[in-house]
């Protein structure tokens, strides 16, 4: 950086230049490039944030009105043919896939049930496993700004510190009035990267948790649809 604009970038500011606008005008242009990136990444947090948390509510919703449609006494068969006329998501998916399978054994005509229950308790497994990647997508998202924000914005002040010292060098004053506004513009990259990445971090958690309480509803049905099939099996075979 050319001294001359290092001194002149030194001059005191006034408490009225102190502004957030002015401290990102007046940072250095590395700074201001973090400052960016650190917003952007923000607003893409708080998207992900509100997308994921009416995902996990419809999810929600939908558990319970399939789990009491299913123990409601409903014919499996009126129940498959309801779900399967359009796209089936949680639940609804995996009781499609494992219907779709059983269905397909008896219209071949298969002789012989002993790997049916295999079967079966394999394509719940991967629709399962569809159903938790669907959920989990974009969380990512979430870990990697709330591990990596605080650093890129102590990246941004440990430069703006640096900027600053080297004008303290250049006009060879070292008043608080010529050392604060350079401090603050440094200060205020953290500050960036810290409202971004504390978010990301708490919803990241409570996300996740909510993935393996899904998860673990997912598993315990699919276990449940698994023995009353097993004695489907047993009557018929």
């Amino acid at each position: 950086m050319n001294p001359a604009d290092v001194a002149q970038s030194a001059l005191p500011l006034t408490s009225s230049d102190l502004s957030l606008f002015t401290l990102f005008w007046q940072a250095h242009w590395i700074v201001k490039i973090v400052m960016i990136g650190l917003l952007v990444a923000s607003i893409w947090v708080w998207a992900i944030v509100v997308d994921k948390t009416i995902l996990f509510a419809r999810t929600r919703k939908a558990m319970d009105g399939f789990e009491n449609a299913f123990w409601s006494g409903q014919s499996l068969e009126e129940l498959y043919r309801s779900l399967s006329a359009g796209p089936a998501y949680s639940m609804g998916a995996v009781f499609v896939a494992a219907m779709r399978e059983w269905k397909r054994s008896f219209e071949g005509h298969a002789k012989s049930f002993a790997g049916l229950q295999t079967r079966v308790e394999k394509v719940m497994s991967v629709s399962i496993a569809r159903e938790i990647d669907r959920l989990e997508k974009r969380l990512l998202v979430l870990a990697t700004v709330g591990s990596a924000g605080p650093f890129i914005g102590l990246f941004g002040t440990v430069w703006g510190i640096m900027t600053s010292f080297q004008s303290i060098a250049a006009s060879k004053n070292t008043s608080l009035a010529v050392v604060a506004p350079g401090i603050a513009e440094a200060l205020f990259a953290t500050a960036i990267g810290l409202a971004a990445a504390i978010p990301a971090t708490i919803f990241y958690n409570k996300f996740s948790s909510e993935v393996n309480k899904q998860a673990q509803r997912l598993e315990g049905f699919a276990d449940e649809f698994s023995a009353i099939l097993s004695r489907q099996i047993d009557e018929r075979a």
